[in-house]
């Protein structure tokens, strides 16, 4: 599981960010932007799960996603206001298709009841990679009440707020929050009568002598996206199979260093030069600001 924030601060959208998501034309009443992916494809599933106690109430402004992220949106008076929490889940491609929904549709629910807050749910089919099944889950930063939003939910406060609450600081939250996760997948795995189990801890933590999945710059996951050839993307995965290859050779063979941060910063330009070589397409100024940040496995 992987949590990523939209706000004022980084200039994003919870409007252009579900928009997005969903597939679907919304209109950013704080901006009078309108964010239009009614043709994206590969949305398998969309719907927006709210707390259990409001299950008998009328929260139909709520269950309609553009009011649902407007009045999230207007509801944040400040300039660097966080306005939307994101929840990013890998699915099981050994599961079916209703089994996949239904597990995301449960994580949802228990987030939901847990922090009080509304979180739109947006299932999406692989791309490049076929075993890439994977679920938005975008939360609202406040609790959700009958008429609007109230107070910021506890996952928003800072570790002196939580101290005072009596709750651990917000890294024991998120741990425990992807252990949850993990057991909610292994949970749904069992039932199905699938073997293979998922582990939320690092390879290290887990006593896994093996190397990492390389992990490509986003410029060159678009050019690989649109089934054309990258060769720094090629060359990271070189390295990567040289330093495994190693590593199962009883390291008989010195593996490269871990690539620095120039070498990784180098890396990322030569990708995007790439990219511009291969004749990619620059955003509009009207183009929504979180389009790329999307799928899983970049």
């Amino acid at each position: 599981m992987y949590m990523k924030t939209f706000g004022r601060a980084n200039g994003s959208s919870a409007v252009s960010a579900i928009a997005y998501r969903a597939g679907e034309r919304i209109r950013d009443e704080r901006s009078g932007r309108i964010y239009d992916h009614s043709d994206r494809e590969g949305v398998l599933h969309k719907e927006i799960v709210l707390p259990a106690k409001f299950a008998d109430s009328d929260l139909g402004w709520a269950k309609d996603r553009a009011t649902l992220w407007n009045a999230a949106e207007a509801s944040e008076p400040r300039k660097n206001a966080r306005v939307a929490r994101e929840f990013l889940v890998a699915l099981p491609a050994e599961m079916t298709a209703t089994q996949r929904l239904g597990l995301a549709q449960s994580f949802a629910h228990e987030l939901a009841d847990r922090y009080g807050f509304a979180i739109d749910v947006a299932l999406h089919a692989p791309r490049t990679d076929p075993r890439n099944h994977h679920a938005h889950l975008l939360a609202t930063t406040r609790e959700l009440g009958i008429d609007g939003f109230g107070a910021k939910t506890t996952l928003e406060m800072n570790d002196a707020a939580r101290r005072a609450r009596g709750l651990e600081p917000f890294f024991r939250e998120v741990i425990a929050m992807r252990e949850r996760w993990a057991s909610a997948t292994n949970e749904a795995l069992a039932a199905a009568g699938i073997p293979m189990r998922v582990d939320h801890r690092s390879l290290e933590a887990q006593g896994i002598d093996r190397e990492p999945q390389a992990k490509l710059p986003r410029a060159v996951w678009e050019i690989e996206r649109r089934g054309e050839r990258s060769v720094v993307g090629e060359r990271i995965r070189a390295e990567q199979q040289a330093r495994a290859a190693a590593r199962d050779a009883g390291q008989e063979t010195q593996a490269p260093e871990p690539p620095s941060l120039e070498e990784v910063r180098r890396r990322a330009r030569e990708a995007w030069l790439e990219l511009r070589r291969d004749g990619a397409a620059t955003p509009s100024a009207a183009a929504p600001t979180h389009k790329l940040d999307d799928d899983l496995g970049r």
